[in-house]
């Protein structure tokens, strides 16, 4: 009876302990979805905000800086912003940005009143304007970054706006290439018990698409401040546990401008590349009804069939769908370098993906704490 009580107390304070990590992992992504961070971007110091939140958390959890300096790894690129009030009017009605439309982000400034011509059944371009200016009927409003402005204005306005013919746009954008913005990418570690020369490597960016206008952000839950509270639930379960070997743990920065950050970290020559044991980056880990997708599972078979078969014995996420390679996420870099990785991402659940509905109270976490047991597993069995 008594070895019955401690299984099952063992049992509970096992589950308790990962319950906890999702309670966690929503105050990341609480904090990381907030307008302090405003879409963790380039207005409002945004990526700023972020970077310092995780570089305390890696602090508080006992992870160690992996530059001499420090956690971070400085970088710069050009960006294209909108920092002001933008206003779009189509047809004498004021619309709302990023609800009823967004900027292509590579638009210059623009203020006027124009005649709209119909080019065909989702295009008006304007016809006495001094650039040229698009307006584009969208089925879904989807964001991004550029690194440039060019020489036109292009605006992706929601279907259910242009139900009866368009006629008249008035626009007030203002855009600004922010030089040589700085950005960081955040990097730490905890010693491994048995191998401090080998590395396992876990990843995640931190950066999202920030905002366009003064109230205007894009909040990024799923993308990528799910990935991000993952990465830190890890910290602090190899913080408590252990690694055999000399676990790393990158945040990356300028994903979104192109996977920017994870390439200056490959070639910057701060990490020997050919001591990686093995790389996981994780993105999109908010859902998982229908599973989740590995990137490179045909080009690592041996490491992705060790994952299927733990999935299968433990029964915990629903289907493991693999991909070759692809130059969809940081992982990309590393993969090209000859670092044997993967890029996990769920599958299924909510569709907000790059617009401002992709929020931290509708992520659902459907299968959070399976995906962290079965990574945890997946990294111990290497």
């Amino acid at each position: 009876m008594r070895s019955k009580t401690i299984l099952l107390l063992i049992f509970f304070s096992f589950n308790f302990s990962f319950a906890q990590d999702t309670i966690y992992a929503r105050k990341v992504i609480k904090f990381l979805t907030s307008k302090k961070c405003f879409g963790r971007g380039y207005l409002n110091n945004g990526l700023d905000v972020a970077a310092k939140y995780i570089s305390a958390e890696l602090k508080a959890n006992n992870a160690r800086p992996y530059f001499y300096t420090g956690y971070f790894q400085w970088f710069d690129f050009n960006v294209n912003t909108f920092p002001n009030k933008v206003i779009v009017k189509v047809n004498n009605k004021l619309l709302k940005p990023g609800i009823d439309y967004i900027i292509n982000p590579e638009s210059t400034s623009l203020k006027g009143k124009y005649s709209l011509e119909k080019k065909d059944s989702v295009t008006y371009i304007t016809t006495n304007s001094e650039i040229p200016v698009t307006l584009n009927i969208k089925k879904k409003l989807t964001y991004s970054v550029a690194t440039k402005s060019t020489a036109i204005c292009a605006i992706d306005l929601l279907e259910n706006n242009a139900k009866k013919n368009l006629s008249s746009l008035e626009v007030n954008i203002e855009s600004k290439v922010l030089t040589k913005y700085i950005n960081k990418n955040i990097c730490a570690f905890i010693p491994g018990e048995i191998n401090n020369d080998t590395m396992m490597v876990f990843s995640a960016h931190y950066d999202h698409l920030g905002g366009m206008g003064k109230s205007t952000f894009f909040p990024g839950a799923n993308d990528n401040a799910s990935g991000v509270s993952v990465l830190l639930n890890l910290v602090k379960y190899y913080s408590k546990n252990p690694p055999k070997y000399k676990t790393v743990f990158i945040f990356f920065a300028g994903e979104e401008a192109g996977l920017l950050g994870s390439r200056y970290f490959a070639e910057s020559k701060v990490m020997d590349l050919k001591k990686i044991k093995f790389l996981v980056n994780l993105d999109l880990l908010g859902t998982g009804d229908d599973g989740i997708m590995v990137v490179n599972g045909y080009t690592f078979e041996k490491q992705f069939n060790l994952l299927d078969n733990i999935n299968k014995e433990k029964n915990l996420v629903k289907e493991i769908k693999k991909r070759g390679k692809a130059s969809n996420s940081d992982h990309y870099w590393f993969s090209e370098a000859g670092v044997p990785c993967f890029f996990i991402y769920t599958l299924g659940g909510i569709k907000a993906y790059h617009d401002v509905y992709d929020v931290a109270k509708t992520l659902p976490l459907t299968d959070y704490v399976d995906v962290f047991k079965l990574i945890t597993e997946f990294a111990d069995k290497l």
